[in-house]
């Protein structure tokens, strides 16, 4: 008989108090030496041990054991991936100093005209511990403004939907949205970093070029072409400059290439030589895809602090040719890697 696949074909859990070793296999499809494997990883995981090492495991563990099987055999993360992602901590960096020269670097690409000088900004989106607070003030502050903050949780997001808790997730967002609303119409900003979700519902509530919004600079979710004409042209009104990006705590900030008018398809390139990304085949990390075709990301990472090479991103992209911006290769139209086993949640963020 076939295995499981999936955690939604593993049978119900029984209503009692106490499982054994041999009954959570049964219950999980993972086996008996998995289990005690996953012990010494997992610090979550401590079942009761009696006399002879006999374990004994709560419905609670039993739960934990199918959330760490579905991470690692569904999702694909690995070990220390599914590790972190159950503790809920985001990436760290021993440095702290890199963020300023990616975002100085961003600064010079646009220029004082698609971002005033010396306006104010507002950032919508998650604010700590993460160096993304201190990137977006540091962007506004050499620019010669200041910024304000609204914080998201998009951890919580994520969870509360895929608890399937929808309204409470409606909620929060116009939570957030409420306040950012109250900060653009009491002070004087003109420039904003969030989401293109979060913008969007923004939108919803008010005219942001009515309001002195001048330009956007977004990032953290899929945007396809149709999605970025969408945002330009219906959300932004056609009278707001709009920076996409993409990047992370390991890459740091890939610029977007400037677009022509009526140009919607996304190119980034990311901060040589510190970051390098190559599109490459999905079965076969060793070759790189053409041009125009996609594959999943691959990052290269080198700073100061650490040498990170060929990691694969969780994202799939486009291979894009080099531009007179960027003598380098790009990633186009960047979009969650679909391994072909489970959808990936991205909520408002």
């Amino acid at each position: 008989m076939l295995e499981p696949t999936h955690n939604n074909e593993l049978p119900p859990i029984p209503g009692k108090r106490y499982f054994t070793i041999g009954e959570v296999s049964g219950l999980c499809a993972v086996k008996p030496h998995v289990l005690r494997y996953w012990e010494a990883e997992f610090p979550q995981l401590k079942p009761v041990k009696r006399r002879g090492n006999r374990r004994y495991y709560k419905r609670g563990d039993v739960e934990l054991v199918r959330a760490i099987r579905g991470l690692l055999y569904e999702e694909g993360y690995t070990i220390g991936g599914a590790r972190q992602r159950l503790t809920c901590m985001p990436k760290q960096r021993i440095g702290w100093e890199d963020y300023k020269t990616d975002y100085t670097e961003f600064s010079e690409h646009y220029g004082p005209d698609f971002f005033p000088q010396g306006a104010n900004w507002l950032m919508v989106g998650p604010t700590g511990p993460r160096r993304l607070r201190m990137a977006i003030e540091h962007l506004a502050n050499i620019r010669g403004g200041a910024c304000y903050f609204i914080d998201l949780d998009p951890r919580w997001v994520k969870r509360l939907i895929g608890m399937g808790e929808m309204q409470m997730a409606k909620a929060y967002q116009e939570h957030v949205i409420d306040q950012a609303v109250t900060i653009i119409r009491h002070r004087d900003i003109k420039c904003i970093f969030t989401t293109p979700r979060l913008l969007e519902s923004l939108s919803l509530r008010m005219s942001l070029a009515d309001a002195g919004i001048r330009g956007v600079f977004a990032g953290g979710t899929t945007m396809t072409p149709q999605y970025v004409k969408f945002i330009q042209e219906e959300v932004l009104e056609g009278k707001i400059n709009y920076a996409p990006t993409y990047g992370n705590t390991l890459m740091g900030l890939a610029i977007s290439k400037k677009r022509e008018p009526g140009e919607y398809s996304l190119t980034y390139y990311a901060p040589q030589p510190r970051a390098i990304l190559r599109v490459v085949d999905p079965d076969d990390s060793t070759k790189i895809v053409d041009y125009g075709e996609y594959g999943r990301v691959e990052l290269t990472t080198m700073t100061k602090e650490f040498f990170v090479p060929r990691f694969l991103e969780r994202d799939e992209a486009i291979r894009r040719p080099e531009c007179d911006e960027f003598p380098w290769d790009g990633v186009g139209d960047v979009r969650p890697f679909q391994s072909g086993t489970k959808a990936v949640i991205e909520g408002v963020y």
